[in-house]
């Protein structure tokens, strides 16, 4: 991130022009599924736990999938995979990410919200991910996706072993909100003027910062609160629905 003494204007010189910023959201949103659920199908692979864990993962994965986010849903998630990975070392599952991005993510990303993102980054604007995925996660799809950067959840590590604890909260519901404040307000970024992409109510503390919120695969209270608000709605799993039928017939 920038220093805040390199965004705020020294003395007697004008105010910098705010910039404009779009930030999206991971999981249903730019991915089909959960980021950190794949990462772990990546590490049941590479023999960091067991069949009867992924089991239990995938099951929940799928849920995710048809049912989208909820505090329950993610909470669930979020304690498994905290569980699995206790104790290992952190450059072993650091290794993973490029490999992770390769094989899991890239092929279950929405093409039309990659392409949103990118028409943002042409447009001069900057591209955050804000996710509850771990940071290091993040990182990577942003940094393939060659966006700005990314607001994850952050994982604690004690003598380069994972504890299976988090760093402060998980990022997800207000606590986007705040993170998105602060970097707003550190890089000079107008919220009135920026963009924000969610599939989930969750996300509303996000999405009602920003001038231009757009519901991406909403799930049915942000679809209700995006129609009511006036808001543009996506839904790429009705267009994959509705290919697929025109393919099997």
């Amino acid at each position: 991130m920038v220093p805040v003494n390199e965004v705020l204007p020294k003395s007697g010189d004008e105010a910098p022009k705010k910039i404009e910023a779009a930030f999206f959201d991971v999981d249903n949103t730019i991915l089909r599924g959960s980021s950190s659920f794949l990462f772990g199908k990546c590490a049941y692979q590479r023999n960091f736990f067991t069949r009867k864990d992924m089991w239990s993962f995938a099951w929940h994965q799928m849920r995710f999938i048809a049912k989208g986010e909820n505090n329950n849903t993610l909470d669930s998630i979020k304690d498994r995979a905290l569980a699995l990975v206790a104790g290992h070392k952190a450059s072993d599952l650091m290794s993973l990410t490029d490999e992770v991005y390769d094989n899991h993510i890239k092929p279950k990303l929405w093409p039309e919200t990659v392409r949103l993102a990118k028409m943002h980054v042409a447009e001069g604007r900057e591209v955050w991910l804000v996710t509850a995925t771990p940071q290091e996660i993040a990182d990577v799809i942003a940094k393939r996706l060659g966006l700005t950067g990314a607001l994850g959840t952050v994982l604690e590590t004690r003598d380069g072993l994972l504890t299976g604890n988090l760093v402060g909260k998980a990022l997800h519901g207000k606590a986007k909100r705040k993170a998105v404040r602060a970097l707003a307000k550190e890089r000079g970024i107008s919220l009135r003027r920026s963009y924000a992409y969610s599939d989930s109510h969750n996300d509303l503390p996000m999405l009602t910062l920003v001038k231009h919120a757009v519901a991406v695969n909403p799930d049915k209270i942000l679809a209700v609160h995006a129609k009511a608000a006036g808001w543009r709605i996506l839904d790429f799993k009705k267009r994959e629905l509705r290919a697929n039928k025109l393919i099997n017939h």
